[in-house]
């Protein structure tokens, strides 16, 4: 112990004498004032630190210049919808390159390239002409890896340092995965040593006698290797969640055309609940509330529906609350905030929407934005809508106010914000932007 603390103060003293000598004070200046993409919670994995797209930050600006917030980098970026995972001073995110998949590193301060890993993702989306093919999955900073997922079902492990890659399966080839024409975009859940992955499918004999049964998997981080496989569903583009019901923890999968819960370490079956979605196009994440509710919405008639789940000696029970075919989340984010749910209703003309979690009662719903992506960050709403414009807002269950916007994006943006402090990060399917939402100083106006 002693050591240890002379250690230190060696240390302390060192620096204060390095910092002595430079003469600008930049190391003085450095720890005083971190770089911005340094400070808050890092956004390693889908949905951000609690996959609820709420982050915990403070100093968020009230209201913008009116060119929108401060543009602190931007640069041209390949096709796709890939999430930006943030591990300052690193971001990672995907994108498309002729029929490859490029998983890149960049950044945070400049935007600058730090490597690339090319890979062969022979995949053509349904809909290619209207929305290209992906990818849609977001790399997860897990441990030391990166955990990518690509339209044609693969899943791979790569070094977060080096984007080598460790480790790959296809849920289509080795495990008769769901082939989604609109491509794989669920992302894998961290648990424990493991990496929960939603294939679907299992084939025939599976379904029959649940032999080879490979709906769910549970790959192990460090190799690949399979520390479980169970269940036969038909899969979607939803990612998986982890809640806990009374104690007990259970992984939630919104699948084509039901809603189950399945234990984490060993994938048995806990409950299913029918949630019927035309074409099996459910995708936007469940959403899991203290007072034991979930939300699950889909477009395409699904609507969105409340089940509250209660255990008891390693028993669920499920009780549907409500449902309404009022509210469909499409692909958007749903924040949940005190009894209400705020989201982007619609497809065609979307709504902004609260919804009571209990009841499901609308509390109002409003227009002026295209279908949005949200996050929740110091008592306010960031919003992007699929135009590109980005928005600042308050939401209550009596009003929803806009704050500011800006139109920032031109082509296509699917993908939800990410940040981390008050950094402020996006893209579309030609661009990332870094934006800097931090209030002005006080005594100084924003420019």
């Amino acid at each position: 112990m002693v050591i240890r603390i002379l250690l230190r103060t060696v240390f302390v003293i060192a620096t204060i004498a390095a910092c002595a000598i430079d003469m600008s004070h930049r190391c003085v200046v450095a720890a005083q004032n971190p770089p911005a993409a340094s400070r808050g919670e890092p956004w390693l994995t889908w949905g951000g630190p609690r996959r609820d797209f709420t982050v915990s930050v403070s100093g968020l600006a009230n209201t913008w210049p009116d060119g929108g917030p401060t543009r602190v980098w931007s640069r041209a970026l390949g096709d796709g919808y890939s999430g930006i995972a943030a591990e300052p001073p690193v971001l990672y995110t995907a994108y498309r390159r002729e029929n490859d998949d490029v998983v890149i590193a960049l950044d945070a301060e400049s935007g600058k390239t730090i490597w690339e890993t090319r890979y062969a993702a022979p995949f053509r989306n349904a809909n290619a002409r209207g929305v290209g093919p992906g990818p849609y999955a977001m790399p997860q900073v897990v441990g030391e890896r990166l955990v990518m997922s690509s339209g044609d079902g693969q899943i791979l492990s790569l070094d977060k340092r080096t984007g080598k890659i460790v480790w790959t399966h296809n849920l289509y080839a080795e495990y008769s995965g769901t082939r989604l024409q609109f491509g794989y975009s669920a992302h894998a859940l961290p648990y424990k040593d493991t990496l929960i992955v939603l294939a679907g499918g299992g084939g025939v004999l599976a379904r029959w006698t649940g032999f080879g049964a490979s709906g769910a998997i549970a790959f192990r981080q460090s190799d690949g290797a399979v520390a479980w496989q169970n269940l036969t569903f038909d899969n979607a583009h939803s990612s998986p969640m982890l809640i806990t019901v009374d104690a007990q923890p259970q992984v939630v999968a919104l699948l084509a055309q039901e809603v189950i819960g399945f234990s984490p370490d060993t994938g048995q079956l806990l409950w299913r609940h029918p949630h019927p979605t035309q074409y099996g196009l459910a995708v936007s994440t469940p959403v899991w509330g203290p007072d034991n509710i979930l939300l699950v919405s889909s477009a395409y008639g699904g609507g969105t529906r409340a089940l509250e789940l209660r255990q008891a000696n390693g028993r669920t029970t499920v009780r549907e609350l409500w449902h309404t075919p009022r509210v469909q989340s499409h692909f958007g984010t749903i924040i949940r905030l005190g009894d209400h749910a705020f989201l982007s209703s619609g497809m065609g003309p979307a709504f902004m929407t609260a919804v009571n979690a209990k009841t499901g009662a609308i509390a109002w719903q409003q227009r002026g934005f295209a279908r949005a992506q949200l996050i929740h960050a110091d008592g306010k709403l960031v919003l992007l809508d699929e135009d590109g414009t980005l928005a600042l807002a308050t939401a209550s269950p009596e009003r929803f106010d806009v704050l500011a916007r800006t139109t920032l994006l031109k082509s296509l943006a699917w993908t939800p914000p990410t940040l981390v402090g008050t950094r402020l990060y996006l893209r579309d399917r030609a661009s990332i932007v870094a934006l800097d939402l931090a209030a002005a100083p006080a005594g100084r106006r924003s420019q």
